[in-house]
């Protein structure tokens, strides 16, 4: 019987003694010590942030039926109901993704079209991504564009088959 109590009293000392340890402050020897990030970490928080900061933001317009069928910049027709834009600067064939700013509705979009040839506006879309930004009815609206890294759309899309 006292060798049962012996050893529940060590083990509880034990215990305690532990958790007294954990829950206490750092020792004299961590007290002076303060975490560094590594610069890998450091490198991948400022790419965050500026893949955060939009490519471009303003007024987009959208222009459908009077140019159905007309070839575009790309040289393919232009097709009303693609998902497609019309910028002046930025490469055939990149992929933006068009934020409403007023409704926070958005959709990728690929330029194939050079434009909008009206002053202050800084892209046209096709009527049907004018109806998903919610904007057909009003004409204009203000948007904000990001660049979308080709690899995220391909793990997007669903694979193609022959």
């Amino acid at each position: 019987m006292r060798r049962r109590f012996a050893n529940s009293l060590a083990l509880a000392v034990c215990i305690a003694s532990l958790t007294a340890g954990a829950a206490g402050g750092p020792n004299s020897s961590e007290a002076g010590k303060t975490h560094v990030k590594p610069k890998a970490q450091q490198i991948r928080k400022a790419r965050a942030k500026r893949a955060s900061a939009p490519y471009q933001v303003g007024i987009a317009s959208w222009y459908g039926e009077y140019f159905q069928g007309k070839e575009t910049a790309s040289g393919e027709p232009y097709d009303m109901h693609d998902l497609t834009a019309a910028h002046p600067s930025l490469p055939l064939g990149t992929f933006l993704k068009v934020t409403n700013l007023s409704n926070g509705r958005s959709v990728v979009l690929r330029v194939n079209d050079r434009g909008p040839m009206v002053q202050g506006r800084i892209i046209d879309v096709s009527y049907s991504a004018a109806r998903v930004l919610g904007f057909k009815a009003q004409g204009l609206e203000r948007v904000r564009l990001d660049l979308v890294p080709v690899d995220t759309l391909a793990m997007a899309r669903p694979p193609r088959l022959p």
